[in-house]
């Protein structure tokens, strides 16, 4: 059995289609990116905030692809995503599974120009008085993933909400 125009109709679908989906999927991609950094932010530790409030979104088109991008600027940031020194290698949980991370073994010092008296304090740090200031000394601190469990955890949703919002834009562009 042949139904006549099918053949014109399913094209027209798909151009509706093509073009929708080419309007709005730049806006379903920065949505669920939204979604993602709320995540991150939720996650992310804080002492004074300032990791939380750099959390960031863009979206990136180059060529037929449309990328969401939760990031953050903050040099710290993957120190506190993945840990450091022994401590982060012997505590690690949920961070991206395929990033190899090396751990340095070996404790390192602080200069007290590059940390506040209270921070050093709050970590109960070894200090070593010398003619050149006060040294810190540092190994490690546990990993505190925020960023990969942020996606990870709602990959499946961010998905499933553009499927959403892409067929409903294209129901509303059929009913024009």
């Amino acid at each position: 059995m042949s139904i006549e125009g099918l053949d014109s109709l399913n094209r027209k679908l798909g151009a509706l289609a093509d073009r929708v989906i080419e309007q709005e999927m730049e806006k379903a991609v920065g949505r669920q990116a939204k979604m993602v950094q709320g995540k991150a932010k939720l996650l992310c530790p804080v002492n004074d905030g300032e990791l939380r409030n750099s959390i960031k979104t863009m979206v990136e088109r180059r060529e037929d692809r449309i990328t969401g991008i939760v990031y953050t600027n903050k040099k710290h940031a993957p120190y506190v995503e993945f840990g450091t020194g022994p401590k982060g290698e012997a505590d690690h949980d949920g961070i991206a599974p395929d990033i190899a991370v090396a751990y340095s073994q070996k404790p390192w010092w602080i200069h007290e120009s590059q940390v506040d008296k209270e921070t050093a304090e709050q970590y109960h740090w070894f200090k070593l008085e010398t003619s050149d200031g006060i040294f810190y000394q540092c190994t490690g601190q546990a990993a505190q993933p925020y960023m990969y469990p942020a996606l990870k955890d709602n990959e499946k949703t961010a998905v499933k909400n553009m499927g959403q919002y892409l067929a409903r834009k294209i129901r509303e562009e059929a009913k024009k």
